[in-house]
């Protein structure tokens, strides 16, 4: 059974004192702001008038130009203060708050005259989509021959949980859970299929510089434990525990600040393999030591000769069995993608895409997290572009292929949406050309602060280097930004690239480009608000993906996948 959202809901929050519903409009209805048509500029395209005729010659417009002009700081933030408002409660995916900004994205898509094109739903601008939420009980223990650890005092989890009642464990021993070339944990412990590992947290390092990084920085498997877990995954174990084996890092301070975190649900499909990712649990030095019958010391001993070799080293620990019980509550619930589909002329059947996801993070320690920037500033972009391409088309310059405005769901909680919308296509993925994916530009990060205005572009050379070229020069030609690359690195430990939802596409071989502003100090925060937001950037940075969509919706020959970079 669906959720269906009542437009009654909408005006129950008080939304139609915002500037995007008319005060006399119906119930539900939202009366759209025609925006004027702007005067065409003068530009060298527009013909003289030859001498003697009397009259003048036919002006060629740049209708791309005009309407990109209709892109403003004013709209996106008249949309963005709906949407980033604590009415709609950090748009948590599955919770009211992102069902009312999915109510909201579908009524202005509607409004605008975009086509719903889901068959079947109640609302042919939504996707419903039906998934597992799980909520950690708090009721966890882990045990070690007669001692007994506490959850979130000893150890907490993360994710998923095949361990829903008491079981008994024998872990393996796997040093820093690293493989890559030159460097090894794995290489000794043959197949760990099934196996339940034992991985200290950070790298190697001498004197405060990472061993295994470019130029002593931290490399990936420093950076996030999320590359140790994927890794583990990839090699079939069923859970890895993690070891705060440094001193210097405290696990009752990232216990904390976990703690509101952990009370949330996760969330994944209903029909995923159970336990496709290995298990993640955290464990203090202390508990960490007592698995791996060792003692603290004996863990600073064995960390200072790998850092001393710069290879991976067996151990003398001999890991103990532990039994474990981790439950956690699980409940099935609904959640939306929002689509709206702008059909083409001459080459209709190619589809381009342009999407951000609307979801935030919710209401974490009783503080409302609005995600005005993330993603926020991505959604009301979405909707400004649909807003210009569906004005072009009804003043008869619509766009030659047909373009979907796809805005998902469940981003935050792991790309659920845009893996849902991919793996469920409503057009199908051979005619698709391209993904534009907005997710952050509202913003300026600490590396842009007092410099020129920029934006950063990952993966639009990936699988397409026409598409790279397509961007940049429409910067070149109508915006004149710093394009900046750096994230675009294989070797970023920051791995943006695989961290949106246009990677979903990407996977599919579907060309993309992703535009970002970076991370701020409120990324996922709750200092994330409508008033950080800087507009005059924000319109530049939607108007350069509107130039690069302009040009890939009316050029006479679909983008090229030449390509095939990591």
């Amino acid at each position: 059974m669906t959720y269906k959202l009542f437009p009654a809901l909408l005006l129950a929050a008080g939304l139609v004192a915002s500037p995007a519903l008319a005060q006399d409009a119906k119930p539900g209805k939202v009366k759209v702001k025609r925006k004027a048509k702007t005067e065409t500029p003068v530009t060298p395209a527009m013909e003289a008038a030859p001498a003697g005729t009397g009259r003048q010659a036919p002006i060629i417009t740049d209708w791309n130009t005009q309407y990109a002009g209709t892109i403003n700081m004013n709209d996106l933030r008249m949309h963005l203060s709906v949407l980033a408002s604590d009415k709609f409660e950090g748009r948590e995916t599955g919770e009211i708050g992102q069902k009312m900004a999915a109510e909201y994205i579908a009524q202005q898509f509607k409004a605008m005259g975009l086509v719903g094109p889901v068959k079947d739903s109640d609302n042919p601008y939504l996707q419903h989509f039906t998934m597992e939420r799980s909520t950690w009980t708090g009721t966890g223990t882990l045990k070690v021959g007669t001692q007994s650890y506490q959850w979130m005092k000893d150890f907490y989890g993360y994710g998923s949980s095949p361990f829903q009642t008491a079981t008994t464990l024998q872990p393996v021993f796997a040093g820093y859970g690293i493989e890559q070339e030159g460097y090894s944990d794995y290489a000794a412990l043959g197949d760990v299929k099934g196996k339940d590992l034992i991985v200290l947290l950070g790298e190697p390092n001498q004197d405060g510089k990472a061993l295994l990084g470019k130029e002593g920085q931290p490399s990936k498997w420093g950076m996030d434990f999320r590359a140790k877990s994927a890794l583990a995954t990839q090699k079939g174990a069923r859970s890895v525990f993690f070891v705060y084996a440094d001193a210097k890092d405290s696990f009752s301070k990232s216990a904390a600040r976990m703690a509101p975190y952990l009370s949330r649900p996760s969330i994944r499909f209903m029909d995923a393999k159970k336990d496709a990712k290995a298990a993640t649990f955290f464990v203090s030095q202390a508990a960490g030591a007592k698995l791996l019958g060792t003692t603290e010391a004996g863990l600073t001993a064995y960390m200072a000769s790998v850092n001393k070799a710069n290879k991976a080293l067996p151990s003398k620990f001999k890991p103990a069995k532990l039994t474990l019980n981790a439950p956690k509550k699980v409940e099935p619930f609904t959640t939306e993608n929002v689509l709206g589909f702008l059909e083409g002329t001459d080459k209709k059947d190619e589809i381009m895409v342009v999407s951000a996801h609307y979801d935030h993070i919710g209401i974490i320690g009783g503080q409302v997290h609005n995600g005005a920037d993330d993603d926020g500033s991505g959604t009301v972009s979405v909707l400004e572009m649909a807003q210009a391409f569906t004005q072009a088309k009804a003043e008869g310059h619509g766009p030659r292929r047909s373009i979907l405005f796809l805005t998902v769901t469940g981003e935050e909680k792991g790309l659920l949406g845009s893996e849902y919308y991919t793996d469920h296509p409503v057009f199908p993925l051979e005619q698709t050309i391209v993904d534009l994916n907005i997710d952050m530009v509202g913003r300026t990060d600490k590396d842009h602060e007092g410099k020129a205005d920029y934006v950063y572009v990952i993966g639009s050379d990936k699988l397409s280097s026409e598409l790279y070229q397509i961007v940049e020069t429409a910067n070149k030609q109508y915006i004149q930004m710093d394009l900046d690359y750096r994230f675009n690195d294989p070797g970023d430990p920051n791995r943006f690239y695989y961290r949106s939802d246009h990677y979903n596409f990407a996977k599919h071989k579907i060309p993309v480009a992703f535009f970002f502003n970076g991370v701020h100090d409120d990324y996922h925060g709750a200092g994330d608000e409508i008033e950080k937001i800087e507009f005059p950037k924000m319109e530049k940075r939607a108007r350069l993906v509107f130039y690069s969509a302009w040009e890939l919706a009316n050029r006479d020959n679909r983008i090229v996948v030449d390509s095939n970079k990591p």
